[in-house]
């Protein structure tokens, strides 16, 4: 069938030069002559001395990090809390306390939450 097409797919049909052999550049597998295995004696000199030897660092874990900082949040949020505390004047007037027009009630906040929760496990 490819007979019937013009010279210039024909060229795309035609077969390729072959491959020139060339003898290969190293030895084969095989054939390469290896070191012997041996052991460590001759290097054992090498070696620090263990006394010389600095202690191991410590590293903090992950789950050891995470738990020195909860730590310290809680701890600041205490401290926090004990400032507000000891700045806190309840006979004052407060900004929140001063229009009753812009107070903000809230209603059906349990159901709302637990909507949240069934939301989150569901």
């Amino acid at each position: 069938m490819t007979q019937y097409l013009p010279p210039n797919l024909l060229a795309l049909f035609a077969a390729r030069d072959p491959i020139p052999y060339l003898p290969p550049a190293d030895k084969l597998g095989h054939e390469k002559k290896r070191l012997s295995y041996g052991g460590i004696a001759s290097l054992v000199n090498e070696f620090e001395d263990p006394k010389d030897t600095p202690p191991p660092t410590r590293v903090e874990t992950k789950d050891e990090r995470k738990e020195r900082k909860r730590k310290e949040r809680a701890e600041a949020h205490a401290y926090k809390l004990e400032q507000d505390l000891a700045l806190w004047d309840p006979t004052g007037q407060h900004a929140g306390y001063s229009d009753a027009f812009k107070s903000l009630f809230v209603a059906r906040v349990v159901s709302f939450i637990s909507f949240l929760l069934y939301m989150k496990y569901d």
